[in-house]
Parts: structure tokens; C-alpha cells; sequence
């Protein structure tokens, strides 16, 4: 049996965040199908169908409160890239918000970012071999 793994977040609106999420940051459709008054929208990157994005439109105060604030202080989730720099550039051109600039760290080369809404995404290339 082949597992995924999926997490949620809270967006504003579907298709700002599906084009956010695949016009900027790279993602892909996996699945956008309506459910009576809502939606169920999932993103992928290419290649990854392990792991999976479930967007979740922010309808009522409490989930509307999170919105940009579910990693808390840190990183909501983290992104694996073969190529920081390029694709630092690229977003950045793109109007992705960036703090700061990558690093090179032990762990390899990495940049912090911000989706539509706010949550904190880590973009990291791992150390060459």
C-alpha cells in the first residue's frame, strides 16, 4: 500500500493560493474538485506525489486568526530545491516575499520565504556530496 503524506493550510482564496503555490513556488495540481459550497484542492510538487498540500479556504474567525501563523514562529514546512540561487532569483522576480537572502549552512543552502498569506516556507538545497 503506498502512503502519502498531506498537510493542510489555511488560505484566503482558492485560486489566489493555487496561483501562488504553482505560478511562483513551482507546485502542481494534484486535485481540485468541488464539494457542495467548498472545495478540495490539493498541490504537489512534479515528481513528489508522496506529499501532498490540502488548501483549506479561512471561512470562520478562528481559522481566519491563523492565517499566516500556523508554523507559529518557524518554518510552516520546508522545500527541497537542486538549485537555491536560481530559484531564489526566479521567485524573487516573481514578487515572492524573501527574508533575507540564501545561506550556506552545514545542513546546505537555504532562504526563508512567505506564502500569500504570511506562513513561513524554508526553500533548501541539500550539500553537495
Amino acid at each position: 500500500m503506498k502512503k502519502k503524506l498531506m498537510f493542510g493550510v489555511l488560505v484566503k482564496n482558492y485560486d489566489e493560493a493555487i496561483d501562488f503555490y504553482t505560478n511562483k513556488l513551482g507546485f502542481v495540481v494534484a486535485e481540485d474538485n468541488a464539494m457542495g459550497d467548498d472545495r478540495w484542492v490539493t498541490l504537489t510538487l512534479p515528481g513528489n506525489e508522496g506529499c501532498v498540500v490540502a488548501l483549506h479556504e479561512a471561512r470562520t474567525n478562528e481559522d481566519q486568526a491563523l492565517l499566516g501563523k500556523q508554523g507559529g514562529s518557524y518554518p510552516y514546512f520546508a522545500l527541497e530545491t537542486h538549485d537555491c540561487l536560481g530559484d531564489y532569483k526566479r521567485m524573487k522576480k516573481l514578487g515572492v516575499k524573501f527574508h533575507g537572502e540564501p545561506e550556506v549552512r552545514p545542513y546546505g543552502t537555504g532562504v526563508l520565504l512567505e506564502d500569500l498569506c504570511g506562513n513561513k516556507i524554508f526553500m533548501n538545497q541539500e550539500p553537495d556530496a
